[in-house]
Parts: C-alpha cells; structure tokens; sequence
C-alpha cells in the first residue's frame, strides 16, 4: 500500500518538476487518443449508417441529432471538466481529502442531472426535433435513433467525467485504454448490427449503448481500487453545496459553449433547409464529423495540459505555466492547419466517406471548401479558452466560449444568408473562427500580463 501511494504522489509531484514537452506529450497524447476515440463512436455511425441505408434522408436525419447530443454531453460537461479541473487546483494545493470529496459529489450529480435530461428529451422529442431543423422527411430517422442512443448518454456522461480526473489525477495511459476498448467495440457492433442482423438505424445506436456501458465499467472501477490516488470513499458521496457550486462555477464553461452551439445549430439548420433543404442539412453531416476528429485532438491537448496548469498555477510557478500554455498552441495550430488544408484540397473524398448521393455528396464538397478556410487558426481558439478554464477562471472563459457561437454567429446569419444564400450561411463559420481568435489573443494577452505582474509576490522555483 505504501509503495502503490509513493507512485501515485511521483505522478503527481512531476507535474511541477518534469521537462514541459515530455509531460505534455506523456498526458496529451492519451488524452487525444481518448478524446478521438470518443468521436470515433459518432463518425462509425455515421458512415455505416449512410451505406447501410439507401435513403439520401437519412443522413439529414443523423444530422439534426448533433444538437440534442451536444445538450446531453453539455449536462455531461458541467460536472466532468468542472470536477477535474477543481481536483488538480487543488491537488496542486496537497488537498487530497477536498478532491476526494469533489469526486464523491460528481457521481452523484452526473447521474441525476442524466436521469432528469433523458426524462425530458423522451417527453417532448419530437417537437425538440422539429426546432432543431427536422423536417418531414428526416424526423423518423432522428427520433428512432435518438430514442435508443439516449440511455447510453448518461453512461458516456460518466466516462467523460471519470477520464478526465483519472488523467488529472496521474493515470493518463488508463484513461486511454478504457476509451480504446469502447470505440474497438462499437466499430465491431455498429456494422453488425446494421449489415449482418438488418436492424436499421436503431442497431447503430445500440452499439453506441453497449460499447459506452462496457467504458464506463471500466472507467468507474479504477476509482473503487484502493490503490488509485484518489478512489471513493465512504461520507464523500454526501452532497456539499460548496462542493457543488464549485465544480459547476468552473464547468458552466464548456457547458455554455455546448449549450450555445446547440441553439446555433438550430439557427443553421433551418437556414440550411431554407436555402438548401435537406441536401444543404445532410452537409453538416460531413463538416461536423470531419473537423471533429481535429477539434478533438486539439481538445485531447487541452485536456492534458490542464492539469499541467492547473497543478502549476496552484503552486505559483508561472515560469511553467507559460511554457505549457505556448507549447501546446503550437501543437494545437499544426493540427487545425492540417485539417483545414486537407478540407480544401480533399473535399469530395470526405464527402464520399458519408454519403452516396451525387447532389448531396456536390454540396458537402462546396460546403467544405467554404467552412474550412479559416479553421486552421480554431486551434488558438479552443487552447486559449481553455487556458481561462484551467486556472478557473470561468467567467473569461465562458465569455470566451460565447464570442464565437452567439456574439458573432448570430448576426452573421442575420446578414450573409439572405444576401448570398446558402454560400452565405457557409461563409459564417470561417467569418466568426477569424473574430473569436481576435478577441481570444487580446484576452489571453491581457491575462498573460496581469499574471507576470504578480511575480512580484513570493514564488516558488521551478
């Protein structure tokens, strides 16, 4: 017992003392390879099921599901990030009995607000559809795979939450293994299912269900082992108001940048089937799926930089701070540049990946060479706006996080679609990266000072 606690406070005390690239590589890397795991479940779906069914419509269909999804891993969000970012403050602060108490509260919380979320979405999905750009054509695809895909959600709730304070806590490589696990599970299911056993659109779903359930399993038993650095413990599973408010202070973040993109892509979608119908809908299919996997990477960077961060800010030792903060957005920038070269160069292969219709594959390849031209700069973006959210610093970057999806989205779509069309609701995106990254480097910069300046107060070395 005592050499298993020695190895996990080594784990923890190299967040202050190892090189910056090593420890980034060594809780970034997994962290990617997690977080890409993760989108993997929604891409399978997505290209099994556009060869799977020849009905142009169901691709349309999948895609007016993103935004529910996006509300449900939204809820999933407030108490994952917000939890794991508070047990590395104050794990950096050596209070352990405080982040076993956060762990304790976030189980609760993540289970309950799923109960209540999977509630309601049964209730009223269908208007919830409708809102969400569904039209006559598209809704029986949506909502029957809404309707089985649902109750795995508070399963990938739990995984999200629980991989990210297992990778705060020292055990990025564990993290990875369990997502792996549950990716290479769903990739062999989802095409059973819906080529082998003819379950139709439901079988993906199914698979998603299944594939998150054995994930979870994995994930939550790491933190009922004794010797994991921190493990439940009996009297921290009681809710503590203090507990609470802080894990959903630090968590409205991300949470509000889900819950806004979700309102924006119902913005998009009816301008979408207004100026393109459900050709123009099916599109986001491709586009969303396509920049996922290098959101997520960049997302994967994040999330191993912030205990990094958070650990060094709690001990006050900015020198390392900076060094990671610069580090990874020079990772984050060569992968979104990467990916907004191949969306370019590349469209009608990615299209051909989802979809077999010729128009709509013609859409998805216009929409791509439009969405993409200023997606390489996204990747300063979303390093930048997690920057605030490590230190805890919530309110910069929630406000962050909405500079994109409400201060400029909105009135873009106001002004360009009906000027230009559908190249006009396109032509949002590269519009509103290329200001949200403007108004991120000034804050960050801003910040950035501000911290400096406080070196005058006593610091410790490293």
């Amino acid at each position: 017992m005592g050499t298993a606690s020695s190895n996990s406070a080594d784990r923890l005390k190299e967040l202050g003392t190892e090189k910056i690239w090593r420890l980034l590589l060594k809780y970034s890397l997994p962290a990617v390879v997690g977080t890409v795991v993760m989108s993997i479940y929604n891409i399978i779906d997505s290209i099994v099921i556009g060869h799977a069914i020849d009905d142009p419509n169901v691709v349309s269909g999948i895609a007016v599901t993103f935004p529910v999804m996006n509300l449900a891993t939204a809820l999933g969000m407030l108490i994952g990030a917000g939890s794991a970012t508070r047990i590395s403050i104050v794990m950096g602060q050596q209070n352990k009995p405080m982040a076993e108490k956060i762990l304790g509260n976030s189980v609760q919380l993540t289970v309950l607000v799923g109960i209540i979320y999977i509630t309601l979405f049964a209730i009223f999905l269908t208007p919830i559809l409708k809102i969400f750009g569904a039209s006559p054509n598209s809704l029986p695809y949506a909502r029957e795979f809404l309707i089985w895909v649902l109750p795995g959600m508070v399963l990938m709730n739990l995984t999200f939450s629980y991989n990210n304070v297992m990778r705060a806590t020292g055990y990025p490589g564990k993290a990875m293994y369990t997502n792996l696990i549950g990716a290479g599970l769903n990739a062999i299911l989802a095409p059973l299912f819906l080529f082998g056993f003819h379950w139709g659109i439901k079988g993906a779903a199914i698979a998603t269900d299944i594939s998150m359930l054995v994930t979870a399993f994995f994930v939550m038993s790491h933190f009922f082992q004794k010797k994991s650095e921190l493990h439940f413990k009996r009297g921290t599973f009681k809710l503590d108001w203090d507990v609470i408010k802080s894990i959903l202070y630090i968590g409205m973040a991300p949470f509000l940048i889900n819950v806004a993109g979700s309102g924006i892509n119902a913005i998009i979608n009816n301008s979408l089937l207004k100026y393109g119908g459900d050709d123009a809908i099916a599109s986001v299919v491709v586009f969303n799926r396509f920049v996922t996997i290098f959101v997520m990477i960049v997302m994967g960077i994040c999330q191993g930089m912030q205990p990094i961060l958070g650990y060094n800010y709690g001990s006050r030792k900015f020198k390392r701070l900076f060094g990671t903060l610069r580090l990874a957005i020079i990772c984050a920038l060569i992968f979104t540049t990467t990916g907004s070269l191949i969306g370019a160069f590349n469209p009608r292969v990615i299209a051909g990946l989802f979809m077999q219709d010729a128009q709509q594959i013609e859409c998805a390849v216009n929409c791509l060479r439009i969405t993409t031209l200023t997606f390489w700069i996204v990747g300063f973006q979303i390093v930048g706006t997690n920057f605030f959210q490590s230190l805890g610093m919530a309110g910069k970057a929630v406000f962050l996080s909405l500079t994109r999806q409400i201060i400029f989205m909105i009135p873009m779509l106001l002004l360009l679609p009906p000027r230009f069309g559908l190249d006009g609701v396109w032509s949002c995106f590269p519009v509103c990266d290329a200001a949200a990254s403007i108004i991120t480097a000034i804050m960050l910069t801003w910040q950035i000072h501000k911290i400096k300046k406080s070196q005058a107060l006593p610091v410790s070395a490293g």
